[in-house]
């Protein structure tokens, strides 16, 4: 069974405090509001990510992730 790190609202923040909770995680789930494609990238550096952008994202984020996502983990269907 995968473990993993369901976080949103970091809003350009990704500090050892939050880098501390996702470091066993097998994949990182982002429900939006990311706030920079460093934050993104620092996260996708942890662990594979899923993100969607939140009302608080610019167009660089909106243009990386869409605004919803549907997939199938583990047999089950998730939507962010």
């Amino acid at each position: 069974m995968k473990r993993i790190g369901i976080i949103s609202d970091t809003h350009g923040t990704f500090d050892d405090t939050l880098r501390a909770f996702l470091k066993d995680v097998d994949e990182i789930w982002h429900a939006g509001d990311i706030g920079s494609m460093a934050v993104a990238e620092g996260l996708a550096a942890v662990a594979p990510l899923r993100a969607v952008y939140g009302n608080a994202d610019g167009g660089e984020i909106r243009a990386a992730f869409p605004e919803r996502l549907r997939f199938v983990e583990e047999g089950v269907e998730v939507l962010l």
